[in-house]
């Protein structure tokens, strides 16, 4: 019996041994398991990222196309820029693979599993903040003022959208001594740096709050630009023309509908009242700089990219692109 004893300890710690090895062996199975399935993931990720990288481009390529075509039918027939042109259609969700050519040994539904949405948005139907300051070129530097008809105009804007005056204002003075500082002594300084989006503004003091309230009638471009009256909302109207009340700005959409203006007087000859002042510098019919928005959507994942184009004659710029 004494014997028999040890013999049966010596099998319970066998057991034991066994019992533990196999728990390591698991454990780095499943830790190797576990590494490979997060290779795969990052690869995967990695693949998806590049895919609509390509896609996306291909997408600003296309925006920039209609653009440039749309310039070259406006310089042989005069057209101005409206929201009846073919720019201003917004490509709704489609599936990618009906816009591609499906060879024989390929299915359609072997084709990546991508659905593409976008639209171009006229920047020039909004208020420029840049326009915000007037640069004048001088001998021994360069005067930075504010432009007094562009504050009336976001003053009017603010006060339509029941936003505080004094942020407006102290805005502009940034502004203008960011400019200040930029033309004539290019050091640094604790001025904020130019903007080039509407969502920088909150560098020079803009509440959250009131950037996403300005975002359908405000923009930030990197020159002046005028208010495109084809394109321009009612509130933008009202606030961009001096003079107008919503009722007038009311009857320009609608005229606009039946016909885009092509020049100032067309627009004037509608209201008819001379307490509405269009102005060559701030108004215009048509538009150079242009937002592209572009989402992809592959599987579960959604991928949107936005850039900024300028378009001069028949050359299409981008200016900045961002990915969201």
């Amino acid at each position: 019996m004494r014997a028999g004893r040890p013999r049966a300890a010596e099998r319970g710690a066998a057991l034991l041994l066994a019992m533990l090895t196999v728990t390591l062996v698991a454990s780095v199975a499943a830790a190797a398991l576990w590494q490979q399935w997060r290779a795969t993931e990052i690869e995967m990720a990695e693949r998806q990222r590049q895919q609509a990288g390509w896609v996306l481009t291909g997408a600003l390529d296309w925006a920039r196309l209609i653009l440039r075509e749309d310039a070259r039918g406006n310089r042989n027939a005069g057209n101005a820029d409206h929201l009846g042109e073919p720019w201003a259609m917004p490509l709704e969700e489609a599936r990618l693979s009906s816009f591609l050519a499906v060879d024989r040994d390929n299915s359609a539904d072997e084709v990546m599993q991508a659905f593409l949405s976008g639209e171009l948005v006229d920047m020039q139907s909004r208020l420029n903040f840049t326009n915000l300051v007037r640069l004048t070129a001088m001998e021994g530097g360069t005067r930075v003022e504010v432009s007094q008809p562009d504050l009336e105009a976001f003053t009017r804007l603010y006060e339509l959208l029941e936003l505080p005056l004094p942020e407006l204002n102290a805005a502009v003075d940034a502004l203008q001594q960011t400019y200040t500082q930029a033309a004539n002594e290019p050091m640094p300084s604790p001025t904020p740096l130019l903007p080039r989006k509407l969502s920088q503004l909150a560098w020079y003091g803009v509440s959250a709050a009131s950037i996403a309230a300005l975002e359908p009638h405000v923009t930030v471009l990197p020159q002046r630009s005028t208010l495109n009256l084809n394109t321009a909302n009612l509130r933008t109207l009202v606030a961009g023309v001096p003079g107008l009340d919503l009722a007038q700005a009311q009857a320009l959409v609608t005229a606009r509908e039946r016909g885009p203006f092509v020049q100032l007087e067309d627009a004037a000859r509608i209201l008819n009242d001379p307490e509405v002042r269009f102005a060559q510098e701030q108004h215009g019919t048509r538009s150079r700089f242009f937002q592209v928005r572009g989402r992809l959507r592959l599987d579960e994942a959604v991928i949107e990219e936005r850039s900024l184009v300028v378009r001069d004659n028949l050359t299409v710029s981008v200016l900045w692109r961002e990915r969201i």
